[in-house]
C-alpha cells in the first residue's frame, strides 16, 4: 500500500516563467498595459517602486545595461528619509531590469511590474581584486548567488512556497478589524456571501491568477478580520518576487475597500499572530533524489543534513527571520507560533521547523515557522538556505530526533529534552536576536560582511524609529508600515 500522496513539485516541473516574460513591448501595450512600475525591496522590507511610462520604458529596453538609477542611500533608508549609520546620501547604483520578472498587476489598472538588481555605474575592485559592477549589498543579486552556490557547490536546489497571513482592518486608530461577525479558523462565517472580507479575498484570488502566481488555496485564520493566502512553489528567487507581488496585491486591493491589510506579526496579544510560514523542499541535483532508502529519520541524506545546519543556526537567523522587535510579541510556547525551543517535528506545530507530507517523499517539505511578513525575503531566503547548503555540502550529521507529539519541548522536562537533542532556545526579545546573527561566523561568511554589517545598522535605526510615546501609538505605526 503506497504512503505516497500530495502534488508532487520539482524544479523541473515547475513553471518559472511569468505569462508576461516573452511579451514585446507592442503586445504590452495591445493589452492595455501603459505603465510599468520598477520595484524593489529594502532592507527594512519596504517595497518602493518608479512608474514608468511604456513609451519610455521602451527606450530604456533598448539602451546599454537597461535600467534607472537609484541613489546609494535607498538601501539604508529605515523610515520616511532617515537613513542608517554607514550610508552617505551621495552615489547612485544603476538598478538594471530584469524582464524575467515582469508581471501584470490585476489591482492597479494599465501596470505592470518588474524587478531588479542593482549594479556598480563603474567597475569597482572588488573583495577579490578583480572589477567588478557587482553590489554586495543587493538582496535579489545575495539570494540568487547563494541559489547558485548551493546548487554548484553542495548539489542541491530548492523550492519555495508561502502563507502570507494578513488582518484586514477597518481602523488603524484605533486598530479595529474589519469583520463585527463570527471569526474562526476556516469558518464559514468569517466569509460570508457578500460581506466585504468575501469580495475582498475573491478579488485577490482572481488578480493572483490573472498575472500567473499560483494561488492554492486561501481561507479564515484563527483571530478576527485575519486570513490567509497559500501560493505555490517555485524556485527561491521568482518565490520571493512572487511573494512581493502577493503582498502588493493583498495590500492594494484592501485599499480599494478602504481597508488596511497588515502582515504585522501580533495586532491582538489575547488571539494568535500573522506569520510567513515558508514551505521549502531541498532536491539533489543527482539522480538519486528523495531516496528515502538511504534516509536519516525518514529523511534523505541531504534534507537530514540541510535540516542539521538550519536548526544549528536557527537562533542567529531569526535576525532576519524575525526582524522587529513586534515579531517576539508573536513568539510563544502553545500560541501556533513555533514555539520557543530550537528543535523539528513531523506536523509539530509548535517547533519552529515542521516536517510536512513526512511518509510522501514526492511532497515532503519543512515549513519554516519562524518566519513572519516583517522580514525582507530575500534576506531571509539568502540566510537560510545559505547555511543549510553548507550543512550538505559538509555532510552534517543530524542530532535532533523527530519530536512528533504528543507532547512539545516546552511541556518535556529538561532530562526529555536532551534525549531529543533539544539543546537550544529561540531568541525572545529582539536584542537576543541581534547578539545572535551578530556573533554567528557562519552566516556572516554566507552573507558577506558588508552586507550583515549594514543590516545590522539599519535594523538597529528602524528598531528607534518604529517606537512611538505609547504602545498603542507603536502598534498603530507598525500597521500602518507593514
Amino acid at each position: 500500500m503506497s504512503s505516497d500522496y500530495g502534488v508532487k513539485y520539482t524544479p523541473a516541473n515547475v513553471e518559472t516563467a511569468t505569462p508576461l516574460a516573452n511579451v514585446s513591448i507592442k503586445d504590452l501595450k495591445s493589452i492595455g498595459i501603459k505603465y510599468i512600475r520598477v520595484q524593489w525591496v529594502d532592507f527594512v522590507n519596504n517595497i518602493r517602486y518608479r512608474v514608468i511610462s511604456i513609451s519610455y520604458f521602451a527606450k530604456l529596453l533598448g539602451s546599454h545595461r537597461p535600467s534607472i538609477s537609484i541613489a546609494k542611500c535607498a538601501l539604508g533608508m529605515v523610515f520616511g528619509v532617515a537613513i542608517a549609520p554607514g550610508f552617505s546620501v551621495m552615489g547612485e547604483y544603476l538598478y538594471l531590469l530584469d524582464m524575467s520578472s515582469i508581471r501584470l498587476c490585476s489591482y492597479a489598472q494599465g501596470h505592470a511590474s518588474v524587478m531588479g538588481w542593482f549594479e556598480e555605474k563603474a567597475p569597482i575592485i572588488g573583495l577579490d581584486g578583480n572589477l567588478t559592477l557587482n553590489v554586495s549589498l543587493c538582496p535579489r543579486s545575495t539570494l540568487k548567488r547563494i541559489v547558485e552556490d548551493a546548487r554548484k557547490n553542495a548539489g542541491v536546489q530548492f523550492l519555495v512556497g508561502f502563507e502570507t497571513e494578513f488582518i484586514l482592518l477597518k481602523s488603524t486608530s484605533p486598530i479595529q478589524a474589519v469583520d463585527g461577525h463570527a471569526h474562526g479558523w476556516s469558518l464559514s462565517a468569517a466569509l460570508p456571501s457578500g460581506s466585504v472580507e468575501a469580495k475582498v479575498l475573491h478579488e485577490i484570488a482572481e488578480a493572483l491568477e490573472s498575472s500567473g502566481v499560483e494561488l492554492q488555496m486561501y481561507h479564515a485564520e484563527a483571530t478576527p478580520g485575519q486570513y490567509e493566502v497559500v501560493t505555490g512553489p517555485l524556485p527561491p528567487l521568482e518565490a520571493a518576487d512572487a511573494l512581493i507581488h502577493t503582498r502588493e496585491t493583498i495590500v492594494n486591493i484592501a485599499s480599494k475597500y478602504d481597508l488596511r491589510a497588515t502582515l504585522a506579526p501580533r495586532v491582538d496579544m489575547h488571539n494568535c499572530g500573522s506569520g510567513m510560514h515558508t514551505h521549502l523542499s531541498v532536491h539533489s541535483t543527482a539522480n538519486s533524489s528523495m531516496n528515502a532508502g538511504s534516509a536519516t529519520q525518514g529523511l534523505s541524506s541531504h534534507e537530514a543534513s540541510f535540516l542539521a545546519s538550519l536548526l544549528d543556526h536557527i537562533p542567529a537567523l531569526t535576525g532576519l527571520t524575525l526582524p522587529q522587535r513586534a515579531s517576539y510579541k508573536r513568539v510563544g510556547d502553545g500560541i501556533f507560533s513555533g514555539g520557543t525551543y530550537v528543535y523539528w517535528g513531523t506536523d509539530n506545530r509548535e517547533a519552529p521547523v515542521r516536517l510536512c507530507n513526512a511518509p510522501s517523499p514526492s511532497a515532503r517539505n519543512f515549513e519554516l515557522r519562524f518566519v513572519d511578513g516583517l522580514a525582507n525575503p530575500y534576506l531571509a531566503l539568502a540566510g537560510i538556505l545559505g547555511v543549510g547548503a553548507v550543512g550538505v555540502k559538509d555532510g552534517k550529521k543530524l542530532e535532533v530526533i523527530n519530536s512528533d507529539g504528543p507532547v512539545s519541548a516546552a511541556n518535556m522536562g529538561e532530562e526529555t529534552r536532551r534525549t531529543f537533542g533539544i539543546t537550544k532556545r529561540m531568541p525572545l526579545t529582539k536584542e537576543e536576536s541581534t547578539r545572535e546573527f551578530a556573533s554567528d561566523e557562519l552566516l556572516r561568511s554566507v552573507l558577506g560582511a558588508e552586507l550583515t554589517d549594514k543590516y545590522i545598522s539599519i535594523n538597529k535605526a528602524l528598531s528607534e524609529h518604529m517606537q512611538a510615546d505609547t504602545e498603542e501609538a507603536t502598534l498603530t505605526r507598525l500597521v500602518e508600515h507593514y
